[in-house]
Parts: C-alpha cells; sequence; structure tokens
C-alpha cells in the first residue's frame, strides 16, 4: 500500500486543486448562467429554501455535510476525510471567487448541458482519484462504494444525483432544467469513470486452434502479452484441446485477430469486454482504490 510522503501528498493535492479550478469555472461557465439543473445537497438546500426563504442553502449544505462526513471519517479514514474536506473548501471559495471575477454569459442550453458535463466529470475525476471527494453527494457515492465495489463510481453518482435532480423538478414545476441536467450528469459519470478507470479498454480472447502452442509463443513474442493455457473438450469429437486465453488492449484487437488468422485460417476466437484486468502489463491493484 502507498505511503503518504510529503512528496506524494502535494502531488496528490495539486491534482485536487486542479480539478477543483475545473470545477468551480465549469459551475460558474455552464451551469448558473444556462440554469442546468445541479444535484447533490446544493439541490436539497434549494427545495429547503424554496419551501421555507428563511433558511439558508449555505446552512443546509453545510448541516448535512456533518454525518456525512462522520461517516467517511469512520468508514474511509482520516486521509479521505482531511482532503475532501480541503476539496470542498477549494471548490465552494473558487466558485465563489470566478463568480465575482468575471460573469459567463448565457449559451445555447445544450451546449451547455454537454461541455458542462465533460468538463464537470473529468475534475471529478481528477479529485476523487486522489482519494478526495468534494463532500455531499459524492461522499455518499464513495461510501456505498465499500459494499457495492463492483459498480463503477460514475454509476454510484448517477443514482444519487439523479434522484436530487428529480426532486428539484417537482418542487420548482420546472422539468426543463433538470433534463438538461440529466443530460449533464449522464455525460460527466461517463467522463468521470474514463479518468478513473481508463479510456483504453481490455478485452479478453479466447482461441482454439490447432497450433496452440506456436500461436501462443507468436502472440507473447508480436504483441507482448501472455497467453495462458485453459484444457478444454470438443463435445462433437470428444477431443482434448487446449484453449489459449490472452487478455489485452482494444488496440491490439485488430493484430490479435490477423495473426490468429495468419497462423490458422480455422480458428475459432472469441473476444469478450474486460471491465477491468489488474496485473503485468495492465493496472496494478491498490487497496481502496476506487
Amino acid at each position: 500500500m502507498a505511503k503518504h510522503t510529503p512528496a506524494r501528498l502535494a502531488q496528490d493535492y495539486f491534482w485536487i486543486t486542479l480539478g477543483s479550478v475545473i470545477y468551480s469555472i465549469c459551475f460558474d461557465w455552464f451551469y448558473v448562467p444556462n440554469q442546468i439543473g445541479f444535484g447533490g445537497l446544493t439541490a436539497l438546500g434549494m427545495i429547503l429554501n424554496h419551501i421555507s426563504p428563511a433558511v439558508p442553502i449555505g446552512v443546509v449544505v453545510l448541516v448535512l455535510n456533518i454525518p456525512i462526513f462522520i461517516l467517511g471519517w469512520k468508514f474511509l479514514g482520516g486521509h479521505t476525510l482531511v482532503s475532501s474536506l480541503f476539496a470542498m473548501a477549494a471548490t465552494s471559495v473558487l466558485v465563489d471567487l470566478v463568480a465575482a471575477v468575471h460573469t459567463f454569459q448565457p449559451m445555447d442550453p445544450m451546449l451547455a448541458a454537454v461541455f458542462g458535463g465533460v468538463s464537470l466529470g473529468a475534475s471529478l475525476g481528477m479529485i476523487f482519484s486522489k482519494g478526495a471527494t468534494t463532500g455531499g453527494t459524492d461522499l455518499i457515492a464513495r461510501l456505498l462504494k465499500l459494499p457495492l465495489a463492483w459498480l463503477p463510481m460514475g454509476k454510484l453518482l448517477l443514482v444519487v444525483d439523479l434522484s436530487m435532480l428529480l426532486a428539484v423538478s417537482i418542487a420548482f414545476r420546472s422539468m426543463e432544467s433538470a433534463m438538461y441536467g440529466i443530460i449533464a450528469l449522464y455525460i460527466s459519470t461517463i467522463v468521470m469513470d474514463g479518468v478513473l478507470y481508463g479510456l483504453d479498454r481490455s478485452k479478453v480472447a479466447y482461441i482454439v486452434t490447432s497450433n496452440p502452442r506456436p500461436m501462443a509463443a507468436e502472440i507473447d513474442k508480436q504483441l507482448d502479452r501472455g497467453v495462458t493455457f485453459l484444457h478444454g473438450e470438443g463435445s462433437f469429437t470428444g477431443q482434448d484441446k487446449l484453449v489459449l486465453m490472452c487478455a489485452f488492449k482494444q488496440r491490439q484487437i485488430v493484430p490479435l485477430k490477423a495473426l490468429v488468422h495468419e497462423m490458422d485460417p480455422e480458428a475459432f476466437i472469441v473476444v469478450c469486454d474486460a471491465h477491468e484486468v489488474l496485473g503485468q502489463g495492465f493496472r496494478r491493484y491498490q487497496k481502496n482504490e476506487l
């Protein structure tokens, strides 16, 4: 497990700060002037303020964050809590600072939803990749990731924020803002998962050939990918066969198929998507990773 050395912490907080800057510019440029629906605890604060104008939105968000951060301290540890507090403070200050320095003009709502979703997803991906959150529903999604480790972070955040967006649309009786918000939210989750898990998707190929060992050697030589032999049996012939299993990158699918066809035109090949591949030649596992 990587230790939080001063150099590592400095690097982590650099990316958290950069993500916070992008988040703040995105919020003030795309969401606010174009009235794009925004999820999170801010949405809940807006609803309560709408019901009772005497209740400040900021106070509501702060109060609701207290039990969430207590749970974060208990289940995620001190580093996540401290870095999340930093990210929440940075985004809060920078949102007001950017708004004070420059007033962004409205644009086409669809363009705002698309580019807002892309930039928001990229910024949250940066922040989440360093073990932090921006508090609120981001931290709730991070906590839900513990019992639901098989779900991508973006999908969890999509479910949580989507419920908030629907609540806002009902409270304000404005579906248009919420609909643009759903578009932006969907795009942001895709981009965020791309930042967190990588855009170069991995594949797994199962190959049945009459030349298993020479083909495995060529895959290792030409593509620099290891091959595992699986013992299979043909249901029709009853003959034992060696099945090649090979994990590889998306960009290697064409040269792999060409190699297999060249060595054995009658070979049977099945290519499957691999959600994630860990190990030599791919990503390394890290404890408590997203």
